[in-house]
């Protein structure tokens, strides 16, 4: 089968000669048809931080695990081949022509439809599986550092939760003006403003009850932990590029704040309601699933990606 694997700092190639992985009991095969990229992915693409110790070559298809495709092979009692499903991959090697999966994270997909655009329903579960743990934000002033993919989908989640007050912060303009249409009632443009001041302005001096870090770099981090008032929480939600990084520590204790992290497999038990949620409407996030580029075209789409290129949101590769 083809897999994609990263050879080192900024280096992927496409192979044509892995070996099929074999469905073991309890699993099926699932020849995938969509694949997305995923902001982790880029740490050991760019080979920043920790993720630049390898080892490289990686194996072949990792770390892909947002697929969309069809059951070809069960030893799964009541999923017949043909079915079309929403798939995490049971070893991470997503980016590959077939891969294995079991449930919870394999959902049953309808064929009609966008069907690619479902593939958000992966990352949209990462961020119901962190906001299970935060409690209400009802009424709440809420805060979202860093507007990619992850963080437009935080955004649009908590307006749909009820929250009064969505600001959402990044250093790429094009960015804010997709959170904009995701449902921020205020956008920061810290290329250009301080963050932290802008939205104590914003509050009226109150801060945010709820601020999230969806980025993953230590500046983006610091910053979300200014925005909290006292008692208020931050979510640590962007992974970590580095094992140790500075911190306001002195600001988080004295206003006593609550700190979330949220990350890891255990994302797979939200997959239903994330379809669920998607295909009912009660969250509409389709629109971020572009741009769309054929597998071929692997070593560009790591390039937009990494890059930030304009329009680059939720990219699919099309098997």
């Amino acid at each position: 089968m083809r897999a994609i694997q990263m050879l080192g700092q900024s280096r992927v190639r496409l192979l044509d000669d892995v070996p099929k992985p074999e469905p073991r009991d309890g699993e099926v095969l699932v020849e995938v048809r969509y694949v997305a990229l995923c902001g982790s992915n880029i740490a050991r693409y760019r080979a920043i931080g920790r993720w630049g110790k390898g080892p490289y070559p990686a194996p072949p298809g990792s770390d892909g695990h947002e697929n969309i495709g069809v059951v070809v092979e069960s030893r799964l009692d009541g999923w017949e081949p043909g079915t079309l499903v929403l798939a995490h991959p049971e070893d991470y090697c997503g980016f590959a022509d077939f891969i294995r999966s079991k449930p919870p994270g394999l959902v049953a997909l309808p064929t009609e439809g966008d069907v690619a655009s479902l593939i958000a329903a992966q990352p949209l579960a990462t961020v119901l599986r962190a906001m299970s743990r935060t409690g209400p934000v009802a009424g709440q002033r809420c805060a979202v550092v860093g507007q990619g993919p992850m963080g437009l989908i935080f955004t649009h989640l908590l307006g749909r939760l009820g929250a009064r007050q969505v600001i959402g912060i990044d250093l790429l303009a094009w960015r804010l003006a997709w959170a904009r249409r995701f449902g921020a009632t205020d956008v920061v443009d810290a290329s250009a403003d301080d963050p932290v001041a802008a939205v104590e302005a914003l509050t009226d001096g109150e801060m945010v009850d709820l601020s999230v870090e969806a980025v993953g770099y230590p500046e983006p981090l610091a910053t979300a932990a200014m925005l909290p008032r006292r008692f208020g929480r931050l979510i640590v939600f962007g992974v970590p590029r580095y094992d140790s990084q500075e911190f306001p520590i002195e600001r988080v204790f004295r206003r006593e704040m609550e700190i979330v992290c949220s990350v890891g497999g255990d994302c797979v038990h939200y997959f239903a309601d994330a379809v669920h949620r998607m295909l009912t409407g009660q969250v509409d996030i389709t629109a971020m699933v572009t741009p769309r580029l054929p597998f071929d075209q692997a070593e560009r789409a790591f390039e937009m990606y990494a890059g930030h290129e304009e329009g680059t949101l939720k990219l699919v590769l099309e098997l």
